[in-house]
């Protein structure tokens, strides 16, 4: 294989990508790293205000770029955000579900026992991560199984591996993802087309928005002791930046990995192989 026939398998020019969760950080990212490539892009989200600047700079590439209003927890919002993708592109040949994350409440910590944790809070995370993944995939794994192609790609997390101090329904949430796409991976290869991928990622540790301040100080950035231990556990020594997941989304969205289905691949700086001695 040449370097102009390794290069066109990940020319998404032609292409439709669904991202949910797009006007996120790290969904915005995805979104504009295959925008980047060439793909016609449509970021999925409740929250659009963001929007209009991840457009700008998608819209200037060679694909074109749409900002679509879908509630991953209702299948009825995301059916109708399908037909207004389908109307523009007329396929969706790879969706990747990024909207996730989660709460506060459901968080332990010195005040809140897990004993105290709210039902509320809990089916919050859980239904989020999980039923947000799957409704997703419904809605827009139809169409895949009628053509009898495609490529999901889910997001999981360490958690799913080894469940972390603090946040239970978020660690279980994400091994459900973890096991859902394997289950969805064989599901849709055996009933209809092995064409049809279904992989997942599962980041290491990431800053943002909702963990900034449980891992650094407010105040002084420095890190907390729970940021400190991650560093400390973490072979490269930093946490991840939102485009250090993009070479493994691309390449499992892309047909050099046409025969990988079913898998979760850490993108961790090592966490997972470090056992701490």
């Amino acid at each position: 294989m040449n370097l102009t026939e390794l290069t066109s398998l990940y020319d998404f020019r032609g292409k439709t990508m669904v991202v949910t969760g797009g006007t996120g950080v790290l969904g915005g990212e995805i979104a504009c790293g295959l925008a980047g490539l060439d793909a016609n892009v449509v970021f999925l989200d409740r929250n659009l205000d963001p929007a209009a600047r991840l457009l700008e700079y998608a819209n200037s590439c060679a694909g074109r770029a749409l900002a679509v209003y879908a509630d991953v927890l209702s299948l009825e919002s995301l059916q109708q955000a399908s037909e207004t993708i389908m109307r523009e592109f007329g396929q969706v040949d790879g969706l990747v579900n990024a909207a996730g994350g989660n709460k506060p409440e459901a968080t332990t910590n010195p005040e809140r026992t897990f004993f105290d944790l709210p039902a509320d809070a809990l089916r919050w995370v859980l239904d989020l991560n999980i039923i947000g993944t799957v409704l997703p995939c419904q809605a827009f794994g139809r169409d895949m199984a009628r053509r009898g192609q495609g490529v999901i790609v889910n997001i999981s997390s360490m958690n799913a591996f080894r469940p972390l101090t603090r946040i239970p329904a978020y660690s279980a949430a994400k091994a459900g993802i973890s096991n859902f796409t394997q289950w969805l991976a064989v599901h849709m290869a055996q009933e209809y087309s092995a064409a049809i991928r279904v992989n997942a990622i599962a980041p290491g540790f990431f800053l943002t928005h909702q963990n900034r301040f449980l891992l650094t100080d407010e105040k002084t950035g420095e890190l907390t002791p729970r940021g400190k231990s991650i560093i400390d556990h973490t072979p490269m020594k930093r946490f991840g930046k939102p485009t250090d997941v993009l070479g493994t989304i691309f390449w499992l969205l892309s047909p050099m990995s046409e025969f990988v289905t079913g898998v979760v691949l850490p993108v961790d700086g090592g966490f997972s192989a470090f056992s701490g001695v």
